[in-house]
């Protein structure tokens, strides 16, 4: 029987199924970060990482579970005593902990990925719920490719999997195929066919391979799932998965046709998606819903003078519900150290210190110096510029010659591993000297260049660039953001932040088997 209780409980998995997304690796500083962000926006659980894919993720799921109050924390576990005892260990020290267990159980994933049949992984089902309950009495289970599951499979599964303990069932479109109306019927046929499925919430996860993510998931909520899986800004493998501000703002702006709740604080997404956005590398696009830079932008005639009007005439929220300040220009030059600790408070960056703040100051006022006008964004860009980890290489200073007359020059200075380094290049034109000069002093020949993209900030001849690069090496990808007045610098920066990050990634190893 479906539940007449309306609240839905969100389940945050940007810090193990985001970053997941190919160039989306975060450090333990970064991934600390992230998680007092989603606390403060009061998610319910926070899938906290893989707790046995490498050692740093361990000690990500355990520090997060140190320091985190208020949400569970979840970590990720496959079928296997080892998983399952690794994810237990590391979630020791939690208020509130939960082991999220899983296993295939579509035909085509029991086939060709895990090689076992049917009724060897309905035994692993029970055998690796009851083994996690021994951690813990919150324990979730996963069908893995849920939505192309068989349904008479499916359904002893999950009767299986409750009968040995799991409290909330989760049935992953693993690979973003089902449709709303498909997905929906799923859910009914579990609540019509499955005798003890009142003794668990069921939970859904939804990947964005067809664009569907946030319709399939809200469709399974009316459905009667009580537990949606998502994402801040959709990260998450291949497509991504389900927003939750985008979930979030649904409920909240069209509760007469979805009359549900839940706990979360809607201010608080802006700073979250920002955050997300500045470790990940990955920038939301400009026409992105929520929290894209033209959700409440209005540039047509017709709209801007409805919109001055009445703003409901093209604003179907307040972009004060998610924490959006309206205001453009709003610092400059002679603006002292406690305005600009006010607005960093007003732009969601709370929580940093007097170091970090006073770091930030020292850079907005060189920006100050550079600029007519400093936007906001311009704020945002800087501080998210700061808060950038390069542990291996820092850049230190460059200069270049460029012009249409003789070789374009970069004279480059980074710092590696504390180690003061320089180079003199030439190239084609200033950023491809400059990226030779990186080259020279950390020779990384086998990795490529996939991307380089610049996009302005703010408007006007003295706007910060924002800078993206993308390599790929070792058969991973990752991706780096800068942003400067200076597009040659902001192209170094963003260029260096991505060899850093593809060290890291190097450095790190992981099961072949991920979930949902």
């Amino acid at each position: 029987m479906v539940s007449s209780d309306n609240r839905v409980i969100i389940f945050d998995t940007t810090l193990r199924d985001g970053e997941q997304s190919p160039g989306a690796s975060m450090s333990l500083d970064e991934k600390l970060r992230v998680a007092h962000a989603l606390a403060e926006l009061k998610v319910d659980v926070i899938e906290a990482g893989f707790a046995i894919a490498s050692n740093g993720d361990f000690r990500s799921v355990n520090e997060i579970a140190k320091q985190i109050k208020g949400p569970t924390i979840c970590s990720l576990a496959r079928a296997t005593k080892g998983d399952i005892e690794r994810a237990g260990e590391a979630l020791v020290p939690a208020e509130n902990k939960r082991i999220h267990t899983f296993i295939s159980t579509s035909p085509l994933h029991m086939k060709y990925k895990l090689q076992m049949e049917p009724e060897r992984v309905l035994e692993k089902v029970s055998e690796s719920v009851a083994f996690a309950r021994r951690f813990t009495d919150d324990v979730e289970w996963s069908a893995e490719d849920g939505s192309r599951t068989e349904h008479d499979f499916l359904c002893r599964c999950v009767e299986a999997a409750i009968d040995a303990g799991a409290t909330t069932i989760n049935i992953p479109d693993t690979v973003g195929y089902t449709t709303p109306g498909e997905y929906a019927a799923i859910m009914t046929m579990l609540f019509n066919r499955v005798p003890n499925i009142d003794k668990a919430i069921l939970s859904v996860h939804c990947h964005n391979d067809l664009g569907l993510a946030v319709a399939n998931s809200l469709a399974a909520v009316q459905a009667g799932a009580r537990q949606i899986e998502c994402t801040i800004n959709g990260l998450g493998e291949r497509a991504g998965n389900a927003a939750l501000e985008e979930i979030l703002m649904a409920l909240q702006t069209r509760n007469d046709v979805m009359p549900y709740s839940t706990g979360l604080d809607s201010t608080k997404i802006m700073n979250a998606s920002r955050l997300v956005s500045a470790v990940s590398g990955f920038v939301v696009q400009p026409n992105k819903a929520i929290v894209g830079a033209n959700a409440f932008a209005h540039e047509s005639g017709i709209h801007q003078d409805g919109y001055l009007k009445h703003a409901e005439t093209y604003e179907i929220m307040k972009p004060q519900s998610i924490g959006l300040n309206k205001s453009s220009l709003v610092m400059g030059k002679h603006s002292g150290r406690h305005a600009f600790k006010e607005k960093l408070k007003e732009l969601g960056f709370a929580e940093m210190g007097d170091n970090a703040i006073q770091d930030a100051f020292d850079r907005f006022k060189e920006l100050a110096d550079k600029k007519k006008e400093v936007y906001d964004d311009d704020i945002v860009a800087l501080v998210d510029d700061g808060l950038r980890d390069n542990e291996h290489i820092k850049f230190v200073s460059l200069g270049v010659i460029c012009g249409s007359k003789g070789p374009q020059v970069a004279e480059l200075e980074l710092t590696v591993n504390g180690e003061t380094k320089t180079a003199k290049t030439t190239g084609d034109g200033p950023i491809d000297a400059t990226f030779n000069a990186i080259q020279e002093i950390y020779p990384h020949t086998e990795w490529q260049l996939k991307l380089y993209q610049v996009h302005a900030v703010t408007e006007g001849t003295d706007a910060q660039a924002q800078v993206t690069v993308k390599l790929e090496g070792d058969g991973r990808t990752v991706i780096g953001n800068a942003s400067s007045t200076d597009t040659v610098v902001a192209s170094c920066m963003a260029y260096v932040t991505a060899v850093n990050k593809l060290i890291l990634k190097s450095q790190k190893t992981a099961p072949d088997a991920m979930a949902s």
